[in-house]
């Protein structure tokens, strides 16, 4: 029940950040700023 319970919390956790990233790299101005937003994403460990 223990591992369940962390698996559906992780779940949350990451689905939430994806939406956050998401929402952050939708509201690029235009394509030099949408870029510019990955790259820094991508530096710092996450992957699209």
């Amino acid at each position: 029940m223990f591992a369940y319970f962390l698996e559906k919390l992780s779940t949350w956790f990451e689905t939430a950040e994806r939406r956050r990233r998401e929402a952050y790299l939708a509201s690029s101005a235009d394509i030099v700023q949408l870029e510019q937003r990955i790259r820094t994403i991508e530096s710092n460990g996450y992957t699209l």
